[in-house]
């Protein structure tokens, strides 16, 4: 119905389709219409007064057979389409399976650096943010047909692994490390710094190790790669509770035979300048701070190492986006890298490389920090969301089958969704109260209307393919409900656009409220059965509907809860 909506818009007013199609949006309220057509960027163009314009466009138009009405409310064009043809239109095109997915993306590759922990140190809720949030671009971006690659670019690599070796040589002991993992390896980072801040010669011993490192010293280099073993296999013990994976965990170190390239690219470009010792790209004139390149001793730094990571990226997949989902307090540095990169002549650079901020987590209020050790492992977190939900359920539906994955599939996404449910810029100030409510605007929510819907279709013997006639859905609750699920493919480019995964998550839980209106209104189980049909088509499609929107936040659904 959109498509035909756009044709007519378009034969009136002998606008552009494309600019037309970028323009028609959907009315936040059903009083307003199915489709809207606002004629404020018309302005300009035409040299007419926007509501003007509307009155036009709307009069060329005339009658159409799918519409009941045409109207114009000042700027606006609003479109009501034929309740039958409606219905009729939805039967034909999101009752499929593939609903909501795209080939706009065929032929393209994207690449989403997230996660992204630091070697060495637990993996704690902020670490989540990133996590969650880039998973779920990934998902998102799959469903419109891009190649994806998803790329885990450990922090394993720079002048913090010198203060491990000097903490590990100085108050560690082979035993402790691996008996306790990464916990150990925490705990000296923090004996470090309470030292450090008494004796800053130790200081430059952390640096002297790290030079050693990057000079390929066997003995600095075998400390190191232990550290990275030994903290990339409790990761991948959080990444599987998450249920998540990654195509390329390739970090820092990956690219440090890569950074002399990137710093004779910079000289030959005329780029590189030396600032006390140091090796900077000026950025003054965009009104940045300098960019550093490489210390007096030597030795690189991150942003060497994510210049290097770039061209590599760009070289091997030829991303048409590369994108990078970190805390928003590293924009800066994001801004520096970007720039370098398109000042050594790359123009795709301005339009390719994106970073995706999300805000902080803190815990009541107090900044996480792995300095003071003040910090909520993700692994607990999740695992106390999972025995909460165990608690419910054995308390509310004890004889349950299944009962561990159900409280697995649960408590994690719970724990997804409060984070995907608000606009990821937001600050999170973690409170178990909050994560772990399962009543109101909550993943378990969504989960459970799903779950409603499959023990409605579970007790009846309905047929997919049964032929359903129009005339009987054609009630408010009904026409509303259909209407939500009408949004999904719009919703699905939207969320890509900006990446923002709440868009998806607000569609789901629109989607799962609806259904409640719809499910009181309107008793499915009645003895008409064509009436009885149509209204399990209803269940039918919100079902599949929850599944495919929680499904691209990284969210399963339990057959019963």
């Amino acid at each position: 119905m959109k498509e035909q909506i756009i044709d007519i818009i378009t034969k009136a007013s002998e606008l552009d389709r494309d600019l037309v199609a970028g323009l028609l949006e959907i009315p936040p309220k059903a009083d307003m219409g199915d489709y809207a057509f606002p004629c404020f960027q018309l302005a300009k163009t035409l040299r007419k007064a926007p509501p003007l314009i509307a009155a036009d466009i709307a009069e060329k138009i005339g009658d159409v057979d799918i519409l009941e009405k045409l109207e114009t409310k000042g700027a606006y064009i609003n479109f009501f389409i034929k309740k039958d043809m409606f219905v009729k239109s939805m039967l034909e095109t999101a009752d499929v399976d593939n609903f909501g997915s795209s080939d706009i993306g065929k032929g393209k590759t994207i690449c989403i650096d997230y996660s992204s922990p630091n070697v060495a140190k637990n993996f704690h809720v902020g670490h989540l943010r990133t996590t969650i949030i880039g998973n779920s671009l990934y998902k998102i971006y799959t469903k419109l047909g891009y190649k994806v690659e998803r790329i885990n670019h450990l922090g394993d690599w720079g002048t913090q692994f010198g203060k491990l070796i000097v903490a590990y040589k100085k108050w560690g002991n082979k035993e402790d490390v691996e008996r306790d993992g990464v916990a150990e390896l925490m705990r000296l980072y923090v004996k470090f710094h309470e030292e450090a801040d008494k004796d800053d010669a130790l200081n430059d011993e952390a640096r002297h190790w790290f030079s050693e490192m990057e000079q390929g010293n066997e003995e600095a280099l075998s400390i190191w790669q232990w550290f990275v073993d030994i903290s990339l296999k409790e990761y991948k013990g959080t990444y599987s509770l998450l249920g998540m994976d990654f195509d390329h965990f390739m970090g820092e170190s990956f690219y440090r035979d890569k950074t002399a390239d990137v710093v004779e690219r910079l000289n030959k470009a005329g780029l590189l300048k030396e600032s006390e010792g140091a090796k900077i790209v000026d950025l003054d004139e965009y009104n940045m701070a300098p960019c550093l390149i490489m210390k007096k001793d030597g030795s690189t730094i991150y942003a060497t190492r994510d210049l290097a990571a770039v061209l590599y990226r760009k070289e091997r997949w030829n991303f048409e986006k590369c994108l990078y989902v970190t805390g928003q307090e590293q924009k800066l540095h994001f801004a520096q890298v970007f720039k370098v990169i398109e000042l050594l002549g790359n123009g795709w650079a301005k339009d390719s490389l994106v970073h995706i901020p999300y805000g902080l987590v803190s815990l009541e209020g107090a900044k996480l920090s792995t300095r003071s050790g003040n910090i909520i492992y993700a692994e607990d977190i999740l695992k106390e969301a999972i025995a909460k939900v165990k608690d419910i359920i054995a308390e509310k539906n004890p004889d349950l089958k299944d009962k561990d994955e159900v409280a697995k599939i649960v408590g994690v996404g719970a724990i997804l969704f409060n984070d995907l449910y608000n606009q990821r810029i937001k600050d999170v100030s973690f409170k178990w109260d909050k994560v772990l409510n399962f009543d109101g605007e909550t993943g378990p929510y969504v989960q459970y209307t799903y779950c409603r819907c499959a023990s409605i279709l579970r007790n009846t013997s309905y047929d997919e393919n049964t032929q359903i006639e129009c005339s009987q859905i054609l009630d408010e609750p009904a026409i509303t409900l259909l209407k939500e699920i009408n949004r999904f493919p719009q919703v699905v480019k939207d969320a890509a656009e900006k990446y923002e995964p709440s868009v998806v998550a607000r569609f789901s839980m629109d989607v799962a409220q609806s259904f409640s209106r719809f499910y009181n209104a309107d008793k499915v189980l009645v003895e008409d059965e064509q009436l009885r049909n149509a209204r399990l088509k209803l269940v039918s499609m919100t079902k599949r509907t929850l599944k495919d929107s929680l499904a691209l936040l990284g969210i399963d659904c339990p057959e019963q809860m």
